[in-house]
């Protein structure tokens, strides 16, 4: 886990407990009109947040996100799991 992984996640709990009238949790959450491009599907900021996650093994971590104190621990063990042994 590098120091942006645990930035990126920081981010994430302050956009997720955004008031829902917020430009940045409508652009979050929102969904694009038209068509998507042939090829692969691009790749979104919430995937690499959702890959962090996993690998410091975070379930329901939506919830946590909402909870501020919770989610202080969460980043708090990755910056334990950063440091190492």
């Amino acid at each position: 886990m590098t120091v942006i992984e645990i930035r990126r996640l920081e981010l994430f709990g302050h956009v997720i407990r955004m008031n829902e009238t917020s430009s940045v949790e409508k652009i979050f959450e929102g969904k694009l009109e038209g068509r998507r491009g042939k090829g692969r599907p691009k790749l979104r900021w919430i995937n690499d947040v959702e890959d962090d996650l996993r690998k410091l093994g975070v379930k329901r971590w939506r919830k946590k996100a909402l909870d501020r104190e919770e989610w202080a621990s969460v980043i708090r063990e990755g910056k334990a799991k950063l440091k190492g042994p």
